[in-house]
């Protein structure tokens, strides 16, 4: 086997070696990866999630301040938080489709700058236009350029086939690792600098993602036109390809699912604060719920990643979902005492995020490296919708009733209805990822 087909980039003095997006994923590899430069990729795109998704996922921690500043209201502040969830979707397909042409460096550049200046200057924003411009434009759509689209793609291009399932799972732990330890740091800097200084601190924070814009940087169309020139086909173009993937049913019930998992996460992230406080638990309580679902979404990142692979994937969301519809059941008729959160913050971490790995491995067995990208792009897109919905209902519900009780009656019939719609997803590479060259 020679580089032509396995194209390989040098990193940190070790060559990382691609599976070319048409063969197989079970396909053996032939040569090793160096140690030393597949942890470098995997420390870059961990590292820049946990920065992005971390500073994002402490964002409901401000809540209660922006109302007290701006005096807009619950609702009104919930409809930029909720702009930021379905903006943060919208932006990753477009990104994953630049990053697939032009190169994944880029799009982070852009990305992790974005997310700096938009958390930085929400503070000055005092109408609900200015909330929505800096978190729900700017940071929300910086988030999505620097995020699990674009960096769960370049992983996937960047190691062998055969540790894809890990290696999303280590990447998707890194984000949990950011929300596990940018929440106390965000209550640290509100208790000694104000929630202000506190929210543009974290913004500088986030630069610290930049050094992944060399690490990560490449195309995978580009591979993906060397593999397919060297048999004689053409790649598919993004146009062919989101065809494709529409047509198949697979893939549409795997982005209907990962919408239950938006509604969720985006409830949880944004109102879970609001619902401890609503219990009469101190705000402290709520800070450390949310580090606690990110440490435990560690623990769920790694378990499914190594699980990928040695079970089908598309069992293990079902059980994830289903997980979440008992743990909330079980959550509404428990006593509200701290350490009954906190039990309850440790299972929703377990299952947070941990759909990311076998949702990203259905993508790339179904379609491959090439354009996977912007296809998990159009999945998270569909994930940011029911997040959209889980942080504006959250908010208006809330205000409407005095009670949040009305949102888990929904997320428990959406997560049962998850849990189903997962079943019949079929686990098998896609016969035809490329269309034949002209004569």
């Amino acid at each position: 086997m020679t580089n032509e087909t396995h194209p390989s980039r040098n990193l940190g003095g070790g060559n990382v070696f691609v599976t070319p997006p048409t063969a197989p994923d079970d396909a053996p590899i032939k040569k090793p990866v160096a140690p030393v430069a597949l942890w470098l990729v995997l420390l870059a795109a961990a590292g820049a999630f946990a920065l992005t998704m971390g500073t994002r996922q402490t964002m409901g921690l401000f809540l209660s301040a922006l109302n007290t500043s701006t005096a807009l209201g619950i609702g009104s502040i919930s409809l930029a938080f909720a702009f930021g969830q379905l903006w943060w979707g919208l932006t990753q397909p477009f990104a994953g489709a630049v990053a697939d042409r032009i190169g994944t460096g880029r799009v982070i550049l852009l990305g992790v700058a974005l997310v700096a200046l938009g958390t930085f200057i929400t503070p000055y924003m005092t109408t609900t236009a200015g909330l929505i411009f800096a978190i729900g434009v700017l940071a929300a759509g910086g988030a999505g350029m620097a995020g699990p689209s674009v960096l769960m793609a370049a992983t996937a291009r960047l190691v062998p086939a055969h540790k894809r399932g890990l290696a999303s799972g280590i990447v998707n732990a890194g984000g949990s690792f950011g929300q596990f330890i940018m929440a106390p740091i965000a209550i640290s800097l509100t208790a000694a600098l104000g929630w202000a200084s506190a929210m543009q601190w974290l913004g500088v924070l986030v630069l610290l993602a930049l050094p992944a814009v060399w690490v990560l940087k490449g195309n995978s169309n580009a591979m993906a036109a060397q593999a397919a020139a060297a048999s004689g086909q053409k790649a598919l173009t993004t146009r062919e390809a989101v065809a494709q993937a529409l047509a198949t049913p697979s893939y549409r019930y795997l982005a209907l699912g990962f919408l239950v998992c938006g509604f969720h996460v985006a409830f949880l992230a944004t109102h879970l604060p609001g619902v401890i406080a609503a219990c009469g638990l101190p705000p402290e309580v709520g800070g450390w719920a949310l580090a606690v679902i990110g440490l435990f979404n560690i623990v769920g990142s790694l378990a499914m990643g190594w699980a990928v692979g040695r079970w089908r994937m598309k069992s293990l969301l079902s059980l994830l979902y289903a997980t979440r519809a008992v743990a909330v059941l079980v959550f509404l008729f428990a006593p509200k005492t701290a350490p009954v959160v906190m039990v309850f913050a440790a299972v929703m971490g377990v299952t947070f995020l941990s759909t990311v790995p076998p949702t990203a491995g259905l993508v790339a067995k179904m379609f491959g490296t090439a354009n996977m990208a912007m296809l998990f792009g159009v999945v998270m897109l569909s994930h940011q919708i029911g997040g959209f919905l889980g942080a504006y209902l959250g908010g208006s519900v809330f205000q409407a009733t005095g009670s949040y009780d009305w949102v888990w009656y929904i997320d428990i019939a959406l997560a049962a209805g998850a849990a189903l719609v997962n079943l019949p997803i079929r686990e098998a590479p896609l016969a035809r990822r490329t269309v034949a060259a002209a004569a």
